[in-house]
């Protein structure tokens, strides 16, 4: 069973940074993993992924601020968040995909809150 536990959330003033960990349990091999966040009132987005091989990919809002990296031998990946904006304020959680038996299936954490004061 794969389990996705999330870090590093809390409460920053605008401007400042935060690094957010997500650590992966049940997985063999290490995985495409994305964080995404969902803002007050709005849907989950996708911010940033990191594939297997090390290629990241983020969404524009946070191109230049965010950088995602992964470290394989401690089965984590990170989230550095820099220049935070209050429009960052939202439940961060990571997510990866998986083989279950025959089946492809989409692995979520809780999540962590981040909250970035004006």
């Amino acid at each position: 069973q794969v389990q996705l536990v999330e870090s590093g959330g809390g409460l920053v003033q605008a401007g400042g940074s935060l690094r957010l960990s997500c650590e992966a349990f049940g997985l063999f091999t290490p995985n495409d993993m994305s964080w995404y966040r969902q803002g007050p009132g709005k849907q989950r987005e996708l911010v940033a992924t990191i594939t297997s091989g090390g290629t990241t990919t983020y969404m524009d809002p946070v191109k230049g601020r965010f950088t995602i990296s992964r470290n394989n031998a401690k089965s984590t990946v990170y989230l550095q968040m820099n220049s935070l904006k209050p429009e960052d304020t939202g439940l961060y959680s990571c997510g990866t995909k998986a083989m279950r038996g025959p089946d492809l299936m989409d692995y979520w954490g809780q999540g962590t809150q981040e909250t970035v004061s004006s």
